[in-house]
């Protein structure tokens, strides 16, 4: 999901970082109204950032990373996930892949605005889950994360292939199919935990599996 340097201008990066820190700032209220939405933040940040320096490959023009977002949200909650793509993106700039900083909006909002679809529209809903739902929630997911791909291509100065495109979307097909196994895993092992236990209070409680 990331976009390699070179493929937008300055002026449209810049934008694209206005619009990142908008969205991050409108949810700073929630964000800091307890020590534990911060800390769900920081797990959230480390989890992304480990899984995307675990699995990242390039395809045509842009890479295919891990991202682990559907247990990163089932299991911390809406919030967090949103800040930690935005704090985990900026701990790989900084101390994996410099590059990376210089489309630090772009690729936070590539990862942010399919959150907001799914938190809005199927995540909103969820009471309780299944294999099936969360496989709902990922195609949802990686299908907004590859539109928004396409569509920072189409503000593109360089010319990009379709197939180009194509490839990188097809990829995500593999990662579609195992997210679902590990969300479900995640959600079971915490619903086994005793009510009191620091892991499970910790973690997003409202929502567990069938």
């Amino acid at each position: 999901m990331h976009i390699e340097p070179g493929y937008l201008s300055a002026p449209k990066v810049a934008l694209a970082d206005a619009a990142a820190l908008t969205l991050m700032a409108t949810h700073l209220p929630a964000w800091l109204k307890s020590p534990v939405m911060v800390g769900r933040s920081l797990v959230a940040a480390i989890f992304f950032t480990g899984l995307m320096q675990m699995y990242h490959w390039p395809v045509g023009p842009s890479e295919l990373h891990f991202i682990g977002a559907m247990p990163i949200y089932l299991t911390l909650g809406f919030v967090p996930t949103l800040m930690g793509f935005g704090m985990g993106l900026l701990i790989q700039g900084l101390v994996f892949v410099p590059t990376d900083l210089l489309h630090l909006g772009v690729n936070t909002l590539s990862l942010a605005v399919p959150l907001l679809v799914v938190h809005h529209t199927l995540g909103h809903r969820l009471e309780a889950i299944d294999l099936r739902t969360v496989l709902k929630l990922d195609a949802c997911y990686y299908s907004g994360v590859t539109l928004m791909v396409g569509f920072w291509l189409s503000l593109s100065d360089l010319p990009t292939a379709f197939s180009a495109w194509l490839a990188f979307a097809s990829s995500y097909l593999v990662l579609v199919l195992i997210e679902p196994v590990i969300s479900v895993a995640l959600l079971t092992g915490l619903g086994r935990l005793e009510s009191g236990h620091w892991l499970r209070r910790f973690c997003q409680t409202s929502i567990r599996p069938l």
